[in-house]
């Protein structure tokens, strides 16, 4: 009797590690900043895309904002959806990145970022265009 209640006992521990094992794997891997991983895109495979995908984790800018809602400021889907990928766009807003802006989704200012380089800017907004939905 004391052997069965032992192997029960084994049986029920194993049962809960693995249980614990489980539900640990199964929650929503995320990534270095903090959104749900996405599955592959096209866009994915685009060179722009981890160049200034990395910028973007190394800067403040998850800070206001997300990559589909709203925070502080606009999701990078909403302004991928605003914005044609062209080159005039992109000189555009690598320029807001850098000297900030105002007025341009609502009350709230966007920052100025001077210490973010022309064309680190440049490649961080090839980046967010490429988010187009």
């Amino acid at each position: 009797m004391n052997k069965q209640k032992m192997s029960m006992k084994k049986l029920i521990a194993f049962a809960i590690i693995a249980m614990s094992f489980f539900a640990c794997n199964s929650a929503e891997e995320k990534t270095k900043t903090g959104e749900p991983e996405q599955i592959k895109t096209a866009a994915m495979d685009n060179p722009d895309y981890d160049a200034g995908l990395n910028l973007v984790a190394k800067s403040d800018c998850f800070t206001c904002h997300k990559l589909r809602e709203k925070l502080v400021g606009p999701s990078y889907g909403e302004i991928a959806k605003k914005y044609p990928n062209t080159p005039e766009t992109i000189d555009t807003l690598a320029n807001r990145i850098i000297k900030g802006s105002q007025n341009m989704w609502g009350p709230v200012p966007m920052l100025a970022h001077p210490a973010i380089t022309k064309a680190d800017a440049e490649k961080m907004v090839k980046y967010i265009l490429l988010l187009k939905e």
